[in-house]
């Protein structure tokens, strides 16, 4: 039987960190599905069309990814895939608490599913999708955060919203 996860996120946008869990999770199941969820409670800098495209760009060299998006509860759509797992990266204890209650209530959800937490490389602790967007919206530089052409992608929106 094919051992399917699911990699649920916004990335908004894709980090190194992401890609980091993303590898190892690849290594680990038979497919990977990264799903982009659209969620209603935050204001994306991209469009969910766009981080899905900056993810399948990115992600071309892990064969036995996938990458989809969805809408509403995840388990319902874990559950649509097929999925055995649901796999989340860690950085920080806090991560731990704020992931460890989601695992719960997915669990109590969708009994069959189980969640996965793969500890990021100690080099993407501080890196979020948030401070990249903050440093980029600031001038910073986000070389090394994010792929390369993550980071082209965000020049060009920057200068996209400036001219706006």
């Amino acid at each position: 039987m094919e051992k399917v996860a699911v990699y649920p996120g916004s990335f908004d946008p894709v980090t190194n960190g992401h890609l980091d869990v993303l590898e190892r999770a690849c290594r680990i199941f038979d497919r990977v599905i990264v799903a982009v969820v659209h969620n209603v409670y935050k204001n994306p800098l991209f469009s969910t069309e766009e981080r899905v495209e900056m993810l399948r760009e990115v992600t071309k060299h892990l064969p036995n990814l996938e990458v989809d998006s969805f809408t509403g509860l995840l388990v319902n759509y874990v559950r649509k895939r097929q999925a055995h797992a649901i796999v989340r990266g860690l950085r920080t204890v806090s991560d731990f608490e704020y992931e460890l209650q989601l695992a719960m209530t997915n669990s109590h959800l969708y009994p069959e599913v189980d969640t996965i937490f793969i500890a990021c490389n100690s080099k993407y602790y501080f890196v979020s999708s948030t401070g990249v967007k903050e440093a980029a919206l600031l001038g910073g530089s986000v070389c090394g955060l994010v792929p390369p052409y993550v980071e082209q992608k965000l020049q060009e929106k920057l200068r996209e919203l400036k001219k706006g």
